[in-house]
């Protein structure tokens, strides 16, 4: 299975940032709508708007536009932006649905002056599709094939000119050629918890969540820093304080509830216990290589090393080298265990020794 089909779900709540089919009505009704409507991403936004308003100011048709970054950061929302803020439609699809030319020729074709056309996980396009949306990008024309062998011919369509937005969550995937056919392009970070208290207060505002200060504090802390993650974790604290308390959601209920679904206070689900664990008590904090990592907490290889490690790796718990993965004196911490002095991070004997 790959990564961006897998989501992880166990006693708890899952904390991958893919989204889920039963998530999608409730995130699209938390989407902002305009660019002064977005939290984060400050630098991105600014240069996004000086793209958007000068291409308008001049009349012209903006540069293609590629996001790139881990998901749940926001691409999906600023491509929905950039058709609002050029009051155009926008035509939405993905790499992997791409699968022949003749599908990419059928979506550009139907695209109208002006449209944005919007392809998530574009580094899946197929090669044939890639390769015909080069011209239709640089040129708005596709060659269309008709016939096989010696008898076939190529019969130039003309398109309507469009902003292809793309979104990647591996932008080291996309060939270079495509990549170089956008006019602007932009990486995603992760937020910042100040951040996410904003996102969390807004998305309470709309969902009618009586949402403290302190709560939406300790729901930020939690939620690595992506906002999708953010919103599906305040859902999660309101059915609990809903059923379980007054309504109110403060740091004592955040705190509550999360307990219940399974994520502590480093925003960790079971999972990434599972894996710290194994690799702590199965093999004595590594190194080990990941597939067996994988095996011990029966999981997939790919969920292992594209949901858990990333966030592992950015919280200073787990260590990539050459031999396998280690885990660091802070991961020994915070199981409530004695790191051996050859974890990493550990402060070496004599070193501060006078």
């Amino acid at each position: 299975m790959h990564q961006d089909e897998a989501d992880w779900s166990g006693d708890g709540v899952s904390l991958a940032a893919h989204q889920d089919p039963a998530d999608q009505d409730v995130e699209m009704s938390l989407r902002p709508r305009k660019l002064s409507e977005f939290v984060g991403q400050a630098r991105v936004r600014e240069q996004l708007e000086l793209v958007l308003h000068g291409a308008l100011k001049r009349g012209d048709q903006p540069d293609h536009v590629l996001f790139s970054g881990p998901p749940g950061l926001g691409k999906t929302s600023l491509s929905m932006i950039i058709a609002t803020e050029l009051g155009s439609s926008i035509r939405v699809t993905s790499g992997p649905a791409l699968e022949r030319p003749g599908d990419l020729a059928a979506m550009l074709s139907n695209l109208a002056e002006g449209d944005v056309l919007f392809i998530d996980e574009i580094h899946r396009i197929a090669r044939p599709a890639e390769e015909m949306l080069y011209l239709a990008m640089e040129d708005y024309r596709v060659d269309i094939v008709v016939g096989k062998g010696p008898g076939a011919t190529s019969i130039p369509l003309e398109l309507a000119p469009f902003t292809l937005v793309g979104a990647t969550t591996r932008s080291g995937a996309l060939t270079g050629p495509l990549r170089d056919r956008f006019g602007f392009t932009a990486h995603m970070e992760f937020y910042a918890p100040e951040e996410l208290e904003l996102v969390v207060r807004r998305s309470a505002g709309i969902l009618g969540v009586d949402l403290r200060d302190d709560g939406a504090a300790e729901i930020a802390g939690r939620s690595r820093g992506t906002p999708r993650i953010a919103n599906r974790l305040l859902r999660r604290v309101r059915d609990f304080a809903e059923v379980r308390a007054d309504g109110a959601v403060t740091r004592e209920v955040a705190r509550a509830a999360l307990e219940v679904y399974d994520v502590d206070e480093l925003g960790l689900d079971r999972l990434d216990r599972a894996v710290l664990g194994a690799l702590i008590n199965s093999f004595h904090g590594g190194p080990v290589g990941i597939s067996t990592l994988a095996v011990a907490v029966g999981e997939e290889s790919s969920t292992v090393e594209e949901v858990c490690e990333p966030y592992l790796v950015r919280a200073g718990l787990l260590a990539r080298t050459p031999r396998g993965r280690v885990a660091t004196a802070a991961a020994w911490r915070h199981l409530g265990l004695t790191p051996p002095q050859h974890a990493p991070g550990s402060p070496q004997p004599g070193l501060f020794d006078e």
